[in-house]
């Protein structure tokens, strides 16, 4: 079903559980360096962290930051900063979208990228192609993409749908992944790149009569997660 992401991720993906149950609190606790954990007992060392006195999960393979917030951490260390913003929270129409825009360097966010337009998904590869081109070789990229697509409402990507079910979010997962190949060789350019690759939340459908998401059920707070890397494409 999603052929793009199972080949990239190279059998990588695994079930995690996420920090937040919602977009704001599950990116708030991603940009401090808590992504989603594995589902087996921890405590589990993290891939990047800020200074935090007393962390049980930072070990000698941990990159930390004397930042508050990894963004900003590697700016510091020569990054430019890029968000792609997808859903409410990253729309930079009022003062709480700016907040999560607002760690990064460079931040875009237009109709065109939410969740109303069907194509939210090629507009954001583009975007992220383009600006990937404008940036020096040489320059060091961190880039963020809210992928919008999956987030209600979804039910435009199952022919005759009239709202949305598990079935509209598999198709446009599968609408997700058959736009992902452009970015994946614009990456790979720049490379070698370090992917992460997750939901920072789940959805409800009707398990246990909970619908949405905000709520403490396991299928929100168990998400797919996958990071591996992408080697330069050779020339």
């Amino acid at each position: 079903m999603l052929p793009n992401g199972q080949s990239r991720a190279q059998g990588k993906w695994e079930a995690r559980h996420t920090p937040g149950s919602f977009t704001y609190a599950a990116h708030q606790a991603f940009f401090a360096g808590f992504f989603p954990t594995p589902i087996t007992p921890g405590p589990h060392p993290r891939l990047l962290a800020t200074t935090f006195a007393g962390s049980e999960t930072i070990t000698d393979q941990t990159m930390v930051f004397d930042a508050p917030d990894i963004v900003s951490g590697l700016a510091g260390l020569g990054y430019h900063t890029v968000c792609i913003g997808g859903v409410g929270f990253f729309n930079k129409q009022n003062p709480l979208g700016n907040v999560l825009p607002g760690l990064f360097a460079e931040s875009h966010w237009n109709p065109s990228l939410g969740v109303m337009d069907l194509n939210s998904t090629r507009h954001q590869v583009e975007l992220a192609c383009s600006i990937l081109a404008s940036v020096p070789a040489g320059q060091k990229v961190f880039l963020f993409v809210n992928i919008s697509a999956l987030h209600q409402p979804n039910c435009g990507y199952l022919p005759g749908a009239e709202k949305d079910s598990p079935a509209s979010q598999g198709a446009a997962l599968a609408y997700v992944d058959s736009q992902l190949p452009p970015l994946g060789q614009a990456l790979r350019r720049r490379g070698p790149v370090l992917a992460i690759v997750c939901s920072d939340h789940g959805t409800a459908y009707g398990e246990d009569g909970f619908h949405g998401h905000r709520i403490g059920h396991p299928v929100v707070w168990t998400v797919p997660y996958a990071e591996f890397v992408m080697a330069k494409m050779e020339d």
